[in-house]
């Protein structure tokens, strides 16, 4: 299961850089994603469906990622933690360069973690951190 969800993230990994650079296919990116899906970080939790309110809200994401500066976003490493038979964690420590006004880039490293259904290899949930306490930190927002 490992290699085919190192290439799940890598897919995701260029989908999301793509989209940083205007090139945003958000059929491509929602295929990432299960029909159905949770999220959860300190902000609550969240249920969604795979449809054009979610893509619309990534393609809304994107666009803020880009009006605040962030440049790329690097994959460093991806863990596995299975489940059972078809399902497992894949913990992804990721590095987000974003550029500052006045001030050099600068890179962020943060975790999330991703629930993986390993038949159709596809995102069904997402554990992540205080996205915007760590932006405020760095000065990024």
């Amino acid at each position: 299961m490992e290699p085919s969800v190192r290439k799940l993230f890598q897919r995701y990994e260029s989908l999301f850089n793509r989209s940083l650079g205007g090139d945003t296919n958000m059929d491509e990116v929602a295929s990432l994603y299960a029909c159905e899906f949770i999220g959860a970080a300190p902000a609550g939790v969240m249920t969604g469906k795979n449809d054009d309110q979610f893509k619309r809200a990534m393609a809304q994401g994107y666009q803020r990622y880009r009006a605040i500066g962030t440049k790329e976003m690097r994959m460093r490493n991806v863990r596995l933690s299975p489940i059972d038979a078809h399902h497992c964690v894949a913990h992804v420590a990721w590095t987000a360069t974003y550029a500052r006004k006045d001030q050099p880039d600068i890179a962020i490293d943060f975790d999330v973690h991703y629930f993986v259904l390993d038949g159709e290899l596809k995102v069904f949930g997402w554990v992540s951190g205080d996205e915007q306490a760590l932006l405020r930190k760095h000065g990024i927002i």
